[in-house]
């Protein structure tokens, strides 16, 4: 049975949007603005601009490609099986421990608002009440996740710009243009901060379910993150603005929210956090298991993995094995070390599909050639793109790499179960 194309522009648009927005700006600003003070708005300004080369480079590489998989196609086309697979495991892992970090903060925003929420049993049961559901949705069908991600978009965005519309009468010359400026630790503050551009990628993954993937997906891409990128600027502006610097290490949007409209505000921007990461948390389940479908679909995973619900006609154990990897780190870990784990896994994906574009570029057939959201410059904007990613990198802690490898060889194991069983066969 095949996947159904049911995902147009404004799908695959709310697929990056979601993917993108969800707890990075809503635990991000006060950690950022801890280490770059009034700079901040600016550090995650600038932070964009430099991450759009690395979003061009993967909406030219989505440009060549009608099938599922993304990443896993780029790398496999490139450099081979056991690429593609390192490739597909890696982003699918990033997705996996963004997924986890982000239920956490769903059920930090909503022991806020009340003590009920805020004892560990709730949280336990918040983050699987929140993956079962999230789960079950995605196996119904890719409609149901699609108009789930709708909802979600539309309860995030609007309260975020109205944030940022009370707030424009708090800034001031002094913070909007920084007389000096001093950031502490820049390599692991940005690595850091990344963690609210990540997430992009997956849009490529669902190439197989989106009507015109080669036009559609490069061009939701580039939009969306541009304007993802000015909305960030404003809402950390209006972040430092209104919060004093002594209260940046434990104030977060919420506190903001209760500066420019009371409690109202207050209650208004947790809804909108809960949203907002209920929206990211969306994505993934929609995104994150078609990347175990095509790598079982190219024989780089046990064919388990590779199944068609009858009815629904989505890849239901692949979202299944995803639900529950998720709600496991979920339940065992915190959200800056999933956060930065996350970050670590897909700066390594990112590193091998960029590498992949001048191979692919080479080898692509006349016609999907000509089709192509070919760039312009060489390739400039792809070594911008690996040069930054290497420096990222660069900036990790061995024990980053402990963890890394460790889900690696997981996937390893997997991997070489089933070349051993395809072998037999």
């Amino acid at each position: 049975m095949q996947l159904k194309r049911d995902i147009g522009y404004f799908g695959a648009a709310f697929i990056v949007l979601n993917s993108v927005i969800g707890a990075g700006i809503f635990a991000l600003p006060g950690k950022i603005a801890v280490s770059a003070g009034l700079v901040s708005p600016w550090l995650f300004l600038i932070v964009g601009i430099l991450f759009l080369s690395i979003i061009l480079t993967f909406a030219e590489l989505a440009s060549y490609y009608d099938q599922t998989g993304g990443p896993v196609l780029y790398a496999r086309d490139a450099f081979g099986p056991l690429a593609g697979f390192s490739t597909g495991w890696l982003i699918f892992l990033a997705r996996m421990t963004s997924f986890a970090a982000n239920a956490n903060v769903m059920a930090i925003y909503l022991a806020s608002l009340s003590d009920v929420f805020a004892s560990e049993a709730a949280r336990i049961a918040i983050i699987t009440v929140v993956t079962v559901g999230l789960t079950w949705a995605n196996v119904r069908g890719v409609k149901d996740g699609v108009r789930t991600m709708g909802v979600f978009t539309l309860l995030k965005v609007l309260p975020l710009l109205l944030l940022v519309l009370l707030g424009l009468q708090h800034i001031t010359g002094a913070t909007l243009v920084p007389a000096g400026f001093h950031i502490d630790n820049i390599g692991g503050t940005t690595l850091l901060l990344i963690y609210a551009y990540v997430g992009f990628e997956t849009v490529g993954v669902t190439a197989g379910e989106t009507s015109r993937p080669q036009r559609t997906i490069p061009i939701a891409l580039v939009r969306t993150l541009l304007l993802t990128g000015l909305l960030y600027f404003f809402i950390v502006l209006v972040y430092i603005s209104v919060i004093p610097a002594a209260n940046y290490a434990n104030a977060t949007l919420v506190d903001v929210g209760r500066s420019l409209a009371g409690p109202a505000g207050a209650l208004v921007i947790t809804f909108t956090a809960v949203f907002s990461i209920g929206g990211n948390l969306a994505s993934s389940i929609l995104a994150a298991p078609r990347l175990l479908f095509s790598l079982a679909e190219q024989r780089l995973l046990p064919q388990w993995f590779g199944n068609v619900h009858k009815k629904y006609a989505t890849p239901d154990r692949a979202i299944i094995a995803m639900g529950a990897m998720a709600l496991v780190l979920g339940l065992s870990s915190n959200f800056v070390d999933l956060a930065i784990g996350s970050s670590v896994v897909r700066l390594l994906g990112y590193i091998i599909c960029i590498a992949s574009l001048p191979v692919i570029r080479r080898n692509a057939k006349a016609e999907k050639s000509e089709q192509a959201w070919r760039l312009r410059g060489g390739y400039a904007i792809p070594a911008a793109a690996l040069l930054i990613c290497l420096w990222l990198i660069g900036q990790s802690e061995r024990e980053d790499w402990i963890k890394v490898s460790i889900l690696l060889l997981i996937g390893l194991g997997l991997y070489l179960v089933e070349k051993w069983y395809y072998a037999r066969k």
